[in-house]
């Protein structure tokens, strides 16, 4: 199945007929497209999205760093909760985010890694950057 993890009913039907299943996606919120494969992704080295920090960060700015990342699970769980309790009612048993994340088959990413930090990926992340990149007028 190939599905966009911003809607969870992918994931969920995947995991319902137990077929494998593939995300296709630019990004995921709450950088859960490396927390669910379990890529290492240390908040002291990686900005997260919309602090603006750089790699190279004061201790303040690590700190923020911190906060951020914190408030993201938060974030992400009460963003996802309808998704999750309509999952647990399909899959008659209770399932968390990560749960119905962490048995995807294959992570296609639609971003190129020279953009991003550099940073270890799992085996099943592929890089598909160059998608949808059309000239600028």
């Amino acid at each position: 199945v190939l599905t966009d993890p911003i809607c969870m009913c992918g994931a969920t039907l995947a995991n319902y007929f137990s077929l494998p299943f593939v995300f296709f996606m630019r990004g995921f919120p709450c950088d859960l497209h490396y927390k669910a494969p379990q890529c290492p992704s240390p908040m002291s080295y990686i900005p997260r999205l919309f602090t603006f920090n750089s790699d190279h960060m004061t201790f303040f700015q690590r700190v923020e760093n911190a906060l951020v990342a914190l408030l993201e699970l938060v974030y992400c769980n009460g963003f996802y909760e309808d998704a999750i309790k309509f999952s647990s009612e399909v899959l008659q048993r209770d399932v968390s985010l990560l749960d119905l994340l962490n048995s995807a088959s294959i992570w296609l990413l639609r971003f190129d890694f020279v953009f991003e930090y550099v940073r270890p990926v799992m085996p099943n992340m592929v890089f598909i950057g160059g998608i949808n990149c059309a000239q600028r007028k």
